[in-house]
């Protein structure tokens, strides 16, 4: 079975909770219709506005670096929980090709 991460990025503490079950419930879903193996989830409360949101986002670090470890993807419910600026996003998909 295929190992994944799960990364949920909330904007700010009022977004919180329901947003976070939303995320949550769509990556169980797709976990589940895919028959993957969740390794671990992370969690964090930052805003996707800017192009440093690496730099601001000690959580999406983590769950890169244990992805690379563990040589598995993370997920996401939708990409703009990833970032909202295709720019970041494009660059981490170079950076995970390139390492």
């Amino acid at each position: 079975m295929r190992q994944v991460i799960a990364y949920y990025r909330v904007s700010t503490n009022r977004q919180g909770r329901a947003t976070l079950s939303a995320q949550r419930e769509a990556v169980a879903r797709f976990i589940a219709a895919e028959h993957l193996e969740l390794l671990s989830e992370h969690v964090e409360v930052e805003t996707g506005k800017r192009a440093d949101a690496l730099d601001r986002r000690p959580v999406l670090r983590t769950a890169l670096a244990q992805a690379r470890k563990a040589k598995c993807p993370v997920i996401v419910a939708a990409l703009d929980r990833l970032s909202r600026d295709v720019a970041f996003v494009s660059g981490l998909s170079r950076r995970s090709r390139n390492q």
